[in-house]
């Protein structure tokens, strides 16, 4: 299953953006408002829960500096990937779009895609305010 979120543009070069998500802190600025947990694990890994859904954990797994971060699950039942795309349009303005991917069985997949699809929209759509 590949989910992509709208692209955003913020008033940020690419770099300053790649900096902004790289810090695995600043994800909480960017969380849905029914965030019900938010913890820094390691420097690289946090933990989030949103209400009536299970916590999932996320670690730094690649970057590729200043275009591309690669978050994956780690731990818990579900395998995937969530990558944020940062292109620079002009000096200090950029486009960031979000691609979550995995593997889930079809029952699965129905049931988890509108949730996640709505919750990488709402972390880009937070970026323009908060990055």
């Amino acid at each position: 299953m590949k989910l992509e979120s709208p692209k955003t543009t913020i008033n940020k070069s690419a770099q300053e953006a790649y900096d902004f998500l790289s810090d695995v802190k600043n994800f909480e600025k960017l969380m849905p408002e029914n965030i019900s947990k938010f913890e820094i694990l390691e420097e690289d890994k946090f933990l989030f829960a949103l209400k009536g859904m299970p916590e999932i954990v996320l670690k730094k797994m690649d970057s590729i500096p200043p275009n591309k971060i690669v978050l994956g699950a780690a731990g818990g039942k579900l395998d995937f990937s969530l990558t944020a795309n940062i292109t620079e349009i002009e000096t200090s303005k950029s486009e960031v779009a979000l691609v979550f991917e995995g593997e889930f069985n079809a029952m699965m997949a129905m049931m988890i895609k509108g949730p996640i699809n709505k919750f990488i929209e709402t972390l880009v759509g937070n970026m323009p305010a908060k990055v």
